[in-house]
């Protein structure tokens, strides 16, 4: 018997992607707003939002170590167990992002100047500001993943969505009242994430303390648990350094990128932002390939993980090739929203080009595939893999195209296609060689 059937994949799947897609077409709509104050603080809020991404991806490693232990224990009919590892994951998650949250507050100028050099001190003072906030929505951020990632492991994945659409209105709404109304600049798209944060956190968390769902917070006293703690961090840990180091290296190009200038470091930003858009079924899939392939572990079936492998890597090619297609075709009047300088939009329009065009090809086996590897307990095969490939490739030929090529920009981006490639050639030759059974014991 299937453990998931068509039906069921469908309801698990179309809400992730259709949550991702809110989310990445808000993150672009902030974008556009913030570009209407000027090229200086589109540059101070993509630069932060680097960090950002490096601090939220380890927390969010966390929850992904929750979900897989999660979801093998729903995999094997475990009900107690898989309740006993939501509330160790919420509270070990929540405990951690509050001391980060405070440290990143504290150390603000040190951290940016850490990362980034020397910049424009217009740009840096966007930058302080829009950080601090950012930093204050964190513990909230943690709680939201937490809830959510264990709402996907028990396949409802409707309820994420429906939180995240309020969680948006209240950004996009907050946003255009903060930037457009009081001309607030960058706090002005700060300010209504971290207030949507926190709504959307406590409604998740209120949504799981209900006994009907199959995983649910119980009421009685709270008391860690270390085996169980220590079952998450086997799967939290190394993604947490992988999820980690990936993002320190997307900073470090970043700041290489800082040297080039105002106009490339906003033209960076705005092809991130449209090159999320390419990924948004990857980025569902990501998720799903944890709750299916870690319910096949857990139910001991080797034939079902191989099957479901397969199935969803199948769809991710063929949904990306669309996406991505659509984006290249419409790229020129796409661009024309953001209100950019010349120089800054042909060079957008350049990386986009890069990135879309040979992401049909290489991105579902980058980024998906690693998430059945995970599912299946092989995580310090992808921490390692990652990190080397990031290190080599993604940091070092940008040195090396970017800075003493003079290519600029667009030799950080053929860096990262390289780094593509790199991590193809090793996931893929993992799983053919089925080395990753040895992990889950199957």
């Amino acid at each position: 018997m299937m453990i998931f059937s068509n039906q069921n994949l469908k309801k698990l799947i179309i809400p992730l992607i259709l949550e991702q897609a809110l989310a990445i077409t808000v993150g672009m709509a902030d974008t556009m707003m913030i570009s209407s104050v000027g090229e200086a603080a589109v540059s101070g809020v993509s630069l932060v939002d680097m960090f950002n991404n490096l601090i939220i991806s380890i927390l969010a490693a966390l929850a992904t170590g929750g979900a897989v232990v999660t979801s093998q224990f729903i995999g094997a009919s475990s009900q107690e167990e898989a309740c006993r590892s939501a509330k160790q994951l919420l509270w070990v998650n929540a405990l951690i992002t509050i001391v980060v949250s405070f440290l990143v507050i504290l150390g603000h100028r040190l951290i940016l100047n850490l990362f980034f050099g020397k910049i424009e001190e217009d740009v840096m003072h966007n930058a302080i500001l829009y950080l601090i906030i950012s930093a204050m929505s964190f513990p909230f951020l943690a709680v939201y993943n937490a809830c959510g990632a264990l709402f996907r492991s028990m396949g409802n994945s409707q309820i994420t969505l429906k939180v995240s659409v309020l969680m948006n209105i209240i950004n996009v709404g907050g946003n255009a009242i903060c930037v457009f109304g009081l001309k607030m600049g960058v706090a002005g798209v700060a300010v209504p994430s971290l207030a949507s944060r926190a709504v959307a956190g406590l409604c998740l968390y209120i949504l799981l303390k209900n006994p009907d769902n199959l995983i649910h917070l119980k009421r009685e006293r709270f008391g860690f648990e270390w085996d169980m703690i220590k079952k998450i961090l086997y799967i939290g840990i190394p993604s947490g350094v992988e999820n980690g180091i990936f993002q320190l290296g997307r900073v470090i190009v970043v700041s290489i990128i800082a040297g080039f200038g105002t106009a490339q470091i906003a033209a960076n930003g705005v092809a991130n932002s449209l090159d999320s858009m390419g990924c948004i079924i990857g980025q569902g899939m990501n998720l799903a390939m944890i709750t299916v392939i870690g319910q096949c572990v857990g139910a001991g079936d080797l034939t079902q993980v191989r099957y479901y492998t397969k199935k969803l890597l199948l769809i991710t090619y063929g949904a990306t090739a669309v996406i991505n297609s659509l984006i290249l075709i419409f790229l020129h009047p796409i661009l024309g929203l953001y209100g950019l300088g010349a120089e800054a939009t042909e060079l957008a329009y350049i990386l986009v080009m890069i990135h879309d065009g040979l992401a049909i090809l290489l991105w579902p086996a980058s980024f998906v595939l690693p998430n059945m590897l995970r599912a299946c307990n092989d995580v310090k095969y992808t921490m390692t893999i990652a990190i080397f490939s990031m290190v080599l490739f993604r940091i070092g030929l940008s040195l090396v195209f970017g800075v003493s090529m003079g290519m600029g920009a667009v030799g950080v981006w053929m860096a990262m296609v390289a780094d593509w490639i790199f991590r193809v050639c090793c996931f893929a030759g993992r799983y053919f060689r089925g080395t990753w059974r040895k992990c889950c014991n199957l």
